[in-house]
């Protein structure tokens, strides 16, 4: 009776033990049938190593104990290809490193396919890298960088598909040839900024040069013109003043003559007779001033020098010969009108007229310098 005891109080202390054995059974039990899937990810399910499904974004139950999960980011993710060496085909070393953007979009094929795939990725990118720089030659990897992106896309794209991964971009960040090559392209380099500098410069002096010989050109015509403009002007102001020199001594000779002429004619007329001889050098002089004013036998030397110049309408024009010929036939046509009535009074005294008809020859200069002045 008294053995019994113990043993019951021994199975009420295990009890709290057992129950919280359970309850953190429970717990983890719980805690293994609860998967939660964040938005941007899927996950794929195994349940005792059979693939059975892929998670979607929220809260999933699955068995216990005996179910895995594989997380797949279904965003766009950076892998860096590092750098790589390779021989271009005309046998120049070059280094070169990239970056490749990819995404996945079949989460099984990722899981099934591949065993990593990043990784996966990332080797196949650095085999394909070094492959498309040794089919080049070493100026078109420096220049053509896009044409590099684009090979290396290419090539990624068919193996990544199998692998549910699709190649968003591929960036090739650096290419640098070796410390040999990239001396000699910057001793190139110099060279060639030499020869510019040297072009340039030749350019600039021809340049000059040219721009020095249009002004000196500019300038001979332009005195060529000044030169030409002076010996007209100078020609029109010597024919003029040989004209005004001709016209004055014409003008100034026959006004002596007709002075004594008319002096004559008055002493005449002042005589008793009515019947008058008249010296035959008075009359002879009357007629030679009469065609010498008309200009039929007499050409003075202003004029000739005038007919003997051949002027252009421009030349004529800025000399102003043309005024000079009109002013000329002006003072022609009134000496000849005065020579016709000189004849006329000549004719009166030797017919016997009354003397009163005869003008005095002071009034017929004095009416002669008025029309004379009033022309000028």
């Amino acid at each position: 009776m008294l053995g019994t005891i113990p043993l019951q109080l021994g199975g009420a202390e295990l009890f709290p033990i057992v129950a919280l054995v359970l309850l953190a059974i429970a717990v983890v039990t719980v805690w293994q049938m609860v998967v939660i899937t964040d938005a941007t990810e899927k996950k794929a399910l195994t349940v005792l190593g059979e693939y059975r499904k892929l998670l979607e974004p929220g809260i999933a139950f699955v068995p216990p104990f005996v179910s895995a999960t594989h997380t797949f980011d279904m965003r766009t993710q950076t892998l860096d290809v590092p750098r790589q060496e390779a021989i271009t085909r005309d046998n120049s070393p070059v280094t070169a490193d990239a970056v490749v953007y990819i995404k996945v979009m079949d989460a099984k094929k990722a899981y099934l396919e591949v065993d990593n795939y990043k990784r996966a990725v990332s080797n196949l990118a650095q085999t394909t890298l070094r492959a498309v720089l040794g089919d080049m030659e070493l100026d078109d990897t420096l220049n053509k960088r896009q044409e590099i992106n684009a090979k290396i896309r290419k090539e990624l794209d068919e193996p990544t598909d199998e692998w549910g991964i699709r190649v968003e971009s591929v960036e090739v960040r650096e290419v640098n040839p070796s410390k040999d090559v990239q001396q000699a392209m910057e001793q190139q380099t110099s060279a060639e900024r030499r020869r510019r500098a040297m072009i340039l410069e030749a350019q600039g002096e021809r340049r000059s040069a040219v721009e020095e010989a249009q002004g000196e050109k500019q300038s001979n015509i332009i005195r060529a013109q000044g030169e030409k403009q002076s010996q007209i002007l100078e020609a029109q102001g010597d024919a003029i003043s040989t004209v005004l020199r001709a016209k004055s001594a014409e003008a100034m000779g026959e006004r002596a003559v007709i002075e004594r002429g008319m002096e004559t004619l008055e002493e005449i007329g002042k005589g008793e007779s009515t019947k008058f001889v008249l010296p035959q050098e008075l009359t002879s002089l009357v007629g030679r001033y009469g065609k010498h004013l008309t200009g039929s036998d007499v050409q003075t030397d202003g004029e000739s020098a005038l007919e003997g110049l051949d002027f252009d309408d421009e030349t004529r024009e800025m000399l102003g010969l043309d005024d000079i010929e009109k002013i000329l036939g002006q003072i022609d046509q009134e000496a000849e009108v005065d020579v016709a009535e000189m004849e006329e009074q000549a004719q009166a005294v030797k017919s016997g007229k009354e003397t009163a008809d005869i003008r005095d020859p002071d009034e017929v200069i004095e009416e002669m310098d008025n029309e004379f002045n009033t022309d000028e």
